[in-house]
């Protein structure tokens, strides 16, 4: 159906200060975990943001392996780019609700898809130097404090993407990912509550390694 957007994000996903909802008719749609949102090819004819839930974008390379690009949560958009087809897949995290916009809505929101897809510009650019110049440890570090500003610089994160997926993203392999949150635990700069709630125990510590 076709709603406005006002209501603010309520999942524990989306306890953090993102964007305000776009304003304007849209598509609201939901999805389960692990359903395709759009594949590579399709065409490149709306842009989304996230209600509640999460949103994994990413390639699957000549080899087969997967590589993300980005996360989306609530309040952000995503499903910018630049050709008339899409070149990557976006797929639902856990469960996943959209707002949808098509193409003429976008022309007539245009001043705020700039102000968004700028901020998505600027994040992917800093996601380009994480995995460029730093160590695993720092590249983790890095993502557990990208994750701490994005849900409103709280000392407790919610994971909702998985180890794997997060090893897809740093360009690490799971065994790593794994061995590294361990060494943070050890280190006491985080604690575990379970395999996807972390608490930052010394978050200034943590930011000092991303440097």
């Amino acid at each position: 159906m076709y709603a406005a957007a006002k209501a603010k994000p309520q999942s524990i996903e989306a306890e953090h200060l993102g964007p305000a909802p776009m304003s304007g008719p849209h598509l609201v749609a939901t999805y389960n975990p692990g359903r395709e949102i759009y594949a590579q090819g399709d065409l490149n004819d709306k842009c989304y943001q996230v209600s509640t839930g999460a949103v994994r974008i990413y390639r699957l390379l000549s080899d087969g392996r997967r590589q993300v690009v980005s996360f989306h949560f609530p309040g952000e958009m995503f499903g910018f780019e630049a050709g008339s087809n899409h070149s990557f897949f976006a797929e639902a995290i856990t469960e996943t609700t959209l707002a949808i916009f098509g193409r003429r809505n976008m022309q007539e929101r245009s001043r705020e898809l700039l102000a968004l897809a700028l901020t998505g510009m600027a994040r992917a650019q800093q996601h380009l130097l994480v995995i460029g110049r730093q160590c695993a440890v720092e590249r983790i570090a890095a993502f557990l404090v990208d994750l701490c500003e994005r849900q409103g610089g709280g000392r407790q994160l919610r994971l909702p993407m998985s180890r794997q997926d997060i090893a897809d993203y740093l360009g690490l392999t799971i065994e790593t990912v794994s061995r590294v949150v361990t060494k943070l635990k050890e280190r006491s700069l985080i604690a575990l509550r379970d395999a996807r709630t972390i608490d930052i125990m010394k978050p200034d510590a943590l930011r000092s390694l991303c440097n």
